[in-house]
């Protein structure tokens, strides 16, 4: 025989109640009722499942056992509900978005974090990108949104903030120890650092043509490799701004181009036609980034 949800829920009820009248009331029921589906219930497993002490009903040992099961069986099924409802909402199983590495992780990771605590039951996939790999996932339709620094074409972008680089080096590397501005022809004499581009396109942007090259995957060993004097590169000051302040890397003092600047945006593959699940997280990820410029957090 199956038992039925309803009657789990009423053997639960009587637990926590302590007893069948307040179980009754708890649920809106007459104690009949909750009997009937207490006595249902036992008699469709084959087993008691309360014993009753003066007035109270106490479970017996097969009552204790089936008691886990039954907590865990509703909360599955409450979880099935709302996802459900969402979905009838219109939002998303799974969304999928890439991130130029150069966009704050901690930011993103806290933002997906609040969202998930409203959208528990919706898989994120994150990727993270260098250069074109952002926008080619667009173009590609294998992401729902995409922070790039490239607007793709046939797609509209919304600018979610400018991020500065500054050339770095350690502060004991050779070019710190020429003591004036740095020409093109000395950089060139020594090892740059070149994140390797994600996309198929293998961009070298701000490579200056060095003899002495290392590509390497992402920002994160570049400012390592440098911190250890292996090499200088640009480096966007939202990630390297703690190895600054720390004296691990050193700005260097160029002729011209010591700074620069990139621009990165928000968008979403479907545009206006993006569903519900989709919208909510950019907007989210919109105000986080207005909220971090608020506390100056972000440049």
């Amino acid at each position: 025989m199956q038992i039925s949800l309803e009657q789990w829920q009423a053997m639960l009820a009587v637990v926590d109640a302590g007893g069948y009248a307040k179980a009754a009331e708890r649920l809106g029921k007459s104690q009949s009722a909750i009997s009937y589906s207490v006595q249902k219930l036992e008699s469709g497993l084959n087993v008691r499942v309360f014993r009753l002490e003066g007035r109270r009903a106490v479970l017996t040992e097969a009552g204790e056992a089936l008691c886990h099961h039954a907590r865990r069986l509703l909360e599955q099924a409450e979880q099935a509900e709302q996802l459900a409802e969402q979905f009838g909402m219109g939002y998303e199983a799974q969304i999928h978005i890439a991130m130029d590495t150069i966009f704050p992780k901690e930011l993103m990771l806290d933002t997906l974090a609040n969202y998930a605590a409203t959208h528990p039951q919706t898989r994120i996939t994150l990727l993270e990108t260098v250069l074109s790999g952002s926008d080619e996932a667009v173009l590609k339709r294998d992401v729902d949104m995409a922070i790039s620094g490239r607007l793709p074409p046939g797609f509209l972008g919304e600018r979610l903030l400018q991020i500065r680089f500054l050339a770095c080096a350690h502060p004991e590397h050779p070019l710190h120890q020429l003591d004036r501005p740095l020409s093109l022809e000395d950089l060139r004499q020594h090892r740059q650092l070149v994140v390797r581009d994600s996309g198929s396109r293998n961009d070298d942007a701000g490579w200056l043509g060095a003899d002495q090259r290392w590509t390497l995957s992402n920002v994160s060993t570049s400012i390592m490799a440098a911190t250890k004097g292996i090499g200088y590169a640009w480096y966007p000051m939202t990630h390297a701004a703690s190895a600054i302040e720390s004296g691990q890397l050193k700005p260097l003092q160029l002729e011209v181009g010591a700074e620069r600047y990139a621009d990165l945006y928000l968008i979403l593959t479907d545009g206006e036609l993006a569903r519900p699940g989709v919208q909510k997280l950019a907007a989210m990820i919109k105000e986080a980034v207005r909220g971090a410029k608020q506390h100056d957090q972000l440049e």
